[in-house]
């Protein structure tokens, strides 16, 4: 199924649904027995659609973009029903039409549920016909950072329905000969060039995506021609990688393909109104903050003898500014578990609220780090510096935190620079509620479990996984998130 129709299928469903959704509003606010189709109610579904089409084609809400997560999904669909609901009330208020605002509730709460089940279904399709086989088998001719980027893309994209069934390595000396391989080493195979296509009917492979750097090589070119010889489609990722942060638009002029690429910048608008609700946000969330803030500290204060700490951070161009937590030491096996408790769900990082207020930081944003560790970024990664860090972000929301790769997190963070907008800032905070849920969920489910004192060393009483515990040689994110 292509993605296109794929999002025509879930729209029509949507719409489907919101006809469905009036009738029950009014059966739960008015009763079953009462309930009379108007042309009034003919109107207010004519809107109700309109909007949500204008909405579905902006924000793009068939819950599959940026690739497949619950809670993206549903912050995207709770704010798409609240930006119609808000519409619908504007336009009955200007028509001068009373609206019940309970049955108006009903009517969203009714959106809400539908829409996400709506698209829970459709992933559950999608799996079903991926167990069944119906996929489209890819093979990637690449190495390094765009060979893995595309795999790891085209997973966790189940609308595709595509399956990466390999990876074709060209071998440290030449093209010459290649290797297949999926996962690791031992599946390996060692094959000249001419077996390459034996290799890949007997895989029955769909496509061929070449991600090299030098792709008009005369051994690739050779492979892609016995490919298309052979009914095998054949793509090409464009090269740099550093073109990442741009757009792709593909220009077909009279056969001749031209790929054009338009960096993403976004508006002035968009600034002003991203700084109009990290000052708004910063400081409702730093008053309400302040009796949890105020007892971490004291508690802090009698165990430690100094609450807060000051940190050098390097913020949007690479300037440096002093960032503001709370006196927890990250990561120290034994640390109490009262210390464990507010790294865990990163109550350390609430004082940043005061650098957001000062305009240091964001509260959505790549996650800040130190001089000495921005001096090793590469060209890609320095890519991260030209928006302001912030308290949380696209990779905090996916589960990564400091012991992960850089690479890992630059990834989700230039992902994140290359659609600003407002909207998807909202929705990650509410995606951080979530993920801040299922750890509180997670450490209680330990603490269950654990029958330590509680003045004993966390290291005694709860093991960590180890995939937690131990540090990533290749990381760089020194701050807590």
């Amino acid at each position: 199924m292509k993605t296109r129709k794929l999002n025509t299928w879930i729209l029509a469903a949507d719409l489907l649904w919101a006809a469905v959704a009036i009738l029950g509003a009014g059966a739960l606010r008015y009763g079953v027995h009462n309930l009379v189709w108007t042309p009034g109610l003919w109107l207010f579904l004519l809107a109700t659609w309109l909007v949500w089409v204008l909405l579905s084609s902006r924000m793009e809400l068939d819950g599959f973009r940026g690739g497949w997560r619950l809670p993206a999904v549903m912050s995207h669909v709770f704010l798409a029903v609240l930006c119609e609901m808000g519409v619908l009330l504007a336009l009955a208020y200007l028509a001068r039409h009373y609206v019940s605002r309970l049955a108006l509730l009903y009517f969203g709460g009714l959106l809400f549920v539908g829409f996400g089940a709506i698209r829970c279904t459709a992933l559950l399709f999608l799996r079903a016909r991926r167990r069944a086989g119906d996929v489209w088998r890819v093979v990637v001719l690449g190495t390094g950072r765009v060979a893995r980027e595309l795999a790891n893309r085209i997973e966790r994209h189940p609308e595709m329905l595509c399956c990466v069934v390999g990876l074709l390595l060209p071998d440290e000396g030449a093209l010459e000969d290649l290797e297949l391989g999926p996962d690791s080493a031992q599946n390996s195979v060692q094959l000249s060039t001419f077996g390459i296509i034996d290799l890949l009917r007997a895989r029955q492979v769909d496509e061929l995506i070449v991600a090299l750097p030098q792709p008009e090589l005369p051994e690739i070119r050779n492979v892609a021609a016995s490919c298309h010889e052979s009914g095998i489609s054949v793509s090409v990722v464009p090269q740099p990688y550093e073109l990442y942060l741009t757009k792709p638009r593909l220009l077909d002029i009279d056969g001749l393909p031209v790929l054009q690429f338009r960096r993403a910048s976004p508006s002035q608008l968009f600034a002003h109104s991203k700084r109009a609700l990290d000052i708004t946000l910063g400081t409702v969330l730093g008053i309400v903050s302040i009796p949890a803030l105020f007892s971490a500290a004291c508690a802090l204060r009698l165990m430690k003898g100094l609450a807060f700490r000051w940190e050098n951070r390097c913020g949007q161009f690479g300037e440096q500014f002093r960032m503001l937590r709370l006196n927890v030491d990250r990561h120290v096996v034994h640390s109490s578990r009262f210390e464990h408790l507010l790294e865990l769900l990163s109550v350390t990082e609430l004082p940043q609220l005061w650098n957001v207020v000062k305009g240091e930081m964001s509260l959505v944003g790549p996650r800040p780090e130190s001089p000495a560790q921005v001096r090793r970024y590469s060209d890609w990664h320095q890519q991260r510096l030209r928006v302001k860090p912030g308290m949380t972000g696209l990779a905090q929301v996916h589960g990564l935190r400091e012991q992960n790769s850089s690479e890992q997190k630059a990834r989700f963070d230039l992902q994140y620079l290359m659609n600003p907008s407002l909207l998807a800032d909202i929705s990650l905070l509410l995606q951080t509620l979530w993920t801040l849920a299922m750890r509180l969920s997670r450490y209680s489910t330990l603490i269950a479990s654990s029958t330590v004192p509680m003045n004993q060393p966390r290291s005694r009483r709860i093991q960590r996984p180890p995939q937690e515990i131990l540090p990533s040689a290749h990381s760089t994110q020194s701050s807590a998130d």
